[in-house]
């Protein structure tokens, strides 16, 4: 039950609060743009894009775990800001060597047995175990043992001395670890778990930036149509007719088309989404100003004397933000679709960044096959939840701000 004395925005809010499916994809809704924003810190594949190979591990099924030994890459590396690791990820120092056992001889080296791939058995490797713990000089990679001492040069071209008890002590408790992966991995044994999390953004960051492109012509369109009705209004609507002729996906394919490689290609999928979108924005807002500008208060505005810029921008945008909301929620489900059916058939955005649409693409000969149909189910799933989340939200908000009938 609303008090009397709220103020409009406060009642809505409360009717939006009553309805359950429209809260619980809110929250949905929430956890992905925060999944957007930190995914590289808390995906189980920190690098960037999650591009960490492991072609061994090509297509395994759900929770398969593995050993892996980490073997410090022989380059220099550079700590990156907090900033850069949060938003970002970080390049992985190491390689990761998936193995069956290991064991340690007496000459400085760890003999590992190696796992090949599913069907494919098992290899032998053996590697010095400073190469494994330090990264070595290119240039002077020689080790010399004397006893229990290595010595050896850096790549920084350091000469440094290691206790081989130390090394091995170290390998056993921080070079080998147990890996875990979720939900599996692609044909190029990426982590798909960290793939979805990083797809995320993508999803988020198109959907943002097109409806905000698309609210902004659709606004400006509509506002000039329904305001000034007439000639104005016959030529407006005659453009809107003609672009809403044209199907969305298909007027999206033809914009980045036209932009080609131009520009990023993230950028162009932003351009493409939202010039294929405004129309409808555009015919809601053009109505809702014929409704509104008739009424009592819009003609008191003009007998003041106010521009006609400050009568849309101040008297009637304002009084029409319900339906801009609800198309705006429904925009974001439909970029959403569009940018995955971009990358779906090939021009969304380039690999390596991870993009359901694109991943979808990758995996769909699999959906057939029971034991493989994960790899396209889960981007899918992923497409599914945010469309249906936003769709809900918007059914929400039309409700919550749909007051006729309504005792508040």
């Amino acid at each position: 039950m609303t008090n009397g004395n709220d103020s409009p925005l406060k009642k809505t809010w409360k009717r939006l609060l009553k309805n359950k499916p429209a809260i619980f994809s809110l929250v949905i809704i929430s956890i992905a743009v925060l999944l957007a924003i930190i995914g590289p810190s808390v995906a189980p594949d920190k690098t960037p894009d999650a591009d960490d190979q492991v072609l061994e591990l090509a297509n395994v099924n759900p929770g398969f775990k593995v050993k892996m030994l980490k073997v410090q890459k022989n380059r220099e590396e550079r700590a990156p800001s907090l900033f850069t690791r949060v938003i970002f990820g970080r390049d992985n120092p190491n390689q990761l060597i998936p193995i069956v056992s290991y064991s340690f001889d007496d000459s400085a080296n760890i003999l590992l047995q190696t796992y090949e791939g599913e069907g494919r058995g098992t290899g032998k490797m053996q590697l010095p175990m400073v190469d494994v713990v330090y990264a070595l000089s290119n240039a002077k990679p020689e080790i010399h043992i004397n006893g229990d001492k290595a010595t050896f040069t850096t790549f920084e071209e350091k000469q440094q001395t290691a206790s081989l008890s130390t090394l091995k002590k170290e390998i056993e408790q921080d070079r080998i670890i147990t890996q875990t992966y979720h939900l599996g991995t692609d044909g190029y044994g990426r982590d798909i778990l960290s793939r979805l999390l990083f797809g995320v953004r993508v999803s988020m960051s198109v959907g943002l930036v097109a409806v905000f492109i698309s609210l902004t012509i659709g606004i400006f369109m509509g506002s000039i149509a329904g305001f000034f009705r007439g000639t104005t209004d016959n030529l407006i609507m005659w453009v809107i007719n003609v672009v809403w002729a044209i199907p969305t996906i298909l007027l999206a394919m033809t914009i980045r088309f036209a932009i080609g490689d131009k520009i990023n290609s993230f950028l162009a999928i932003f351009i493409a989404v939202g010039l294929s979108m405004w129309v409808e924005t555009a015919r809601i807002v053009r109505g809702s100003v014929l409704s509104v500008r008739e009424m009592e208060y819009i003609q008191a505005a003009r007998g003041l004397g106010f521009n006609h810029a400050r009568i849309i921008t101040k008297h009637i945008l304002p009084n029409i933000i319900g339906p801009i909301m609800v198309i705006a929620a429904s925009d974001f489900a439909a970029a959403i679709l569009i940018e995955a059916g971009l990358s779906f058939v090939g021009i969304g955005v380039k690999p390596p960044t991870p993009s359901w649409g694109t991943m979808l693409n990758d995996h769909r000969a699999y959906l057939l096959n029971p034991d493989k149909a994960f790899l396209a189910l889960a981007p899918g799933i992923c497409i599914m939840i945010m469309v249906l989340a936003f769709n809900l939200l918007g059914n929400g908000l039309r409700d919550a701000f749909d007051v006729k009938g309504k005792t508040i």
